[in-house]
């Protein structure tokens, strides 16, 4: 059994994963701002934390993860707003990663997109380059940390059903399904392969398991 702290608890993802590593015996904090989303939460297994990490400073998030043995981030603004954006997805991603050092816990779950670099491309205009501009400089911060890292880089999300397969070894972004990634992060969590590794993925063919093996 593990204690697994999910920032983001309310999101898609979050909320598939959850059930997942519950149901496994692992014990789930789920980091949520919303209190309204607080019995969502609780049916996934998971146990609900009011906290807004956008807002808390290091200590704060430190304290929250103290005891815990691993930290997946898959919080974010949700686009739109380009500070509130740099605020989140960069600035208190940051903040947590720190954080994690200082409580102890050292591995870490960045759950990315299949395009971040900083070499993104995405042109300055361009609605999504904030976006972009985020989380290649927190992918970054995270790799250059003393954490047991792991950067999740799924394509394009879909509501599709998840087919336990997928592709890591794809050079373009396609597609993959939430319920998918939600069995990617639940597997890298007990796989020590994918530490300070970045896997890219779209769908595949591959069993989500010998894929991130490999």
């Amino acid at each position: 059994m593990s204690r697994i702290v999910i920032f983001g608890g309310h999101g898609k993802v979050a909320l598939l994963l959850a059930p997942l590593l519950s149901a496994r015996g692992d014990e789930v904090t789920a980091v949520i701002r919303n209190p309204d989303h607080a019995d969502d939460v609780r049916a996934t297994g998971a146990q609900p934390v009011v906290f807004d990490v956008e807002h808390q400073d290091r200590a704060a998030i430190a304290e929250l993860l103290s005891g815990h043995d691993a930290v997946v981030w898959s919080a974010g603004a949700g686009g739109g707003d380009a500070a509130r954006t740099q605020a989140v997805d960069h600035e208190a991603a940051v903040r947590s990663m720190d954080a994690a050092t200082d409580a102890g816990v050292r591995r870490y779950v960045m759950v990315s997109y299949f395009g971040a670099s900083p070499d993104h491309g995405i042109p300055a205009d361009d609605p999504f380059h904030a976006y972009a501009e985020a989380k290649a400089a927190a992918d970054e911060h995270l790799r250059a940390s003393g954490l047991d890292w792991t950067i999740l880089g799924p394509s394009r999300l879909t509501l599709g059903e998840a087919t336990g397969r997928i592709d890591a070894a794809a050079d373009e972004s396609g597609e993959v399904s939430r319920a998918d990634v939600a069995q990617v992060i639940a597997e890298t969590l007990v796989a020590d392969s994918t530490i300070r590794r970045t896997v890219r993925f779209n769908s595949g063919t591959t069993p989500i398991a010998d894929a991130l093996r490999d």
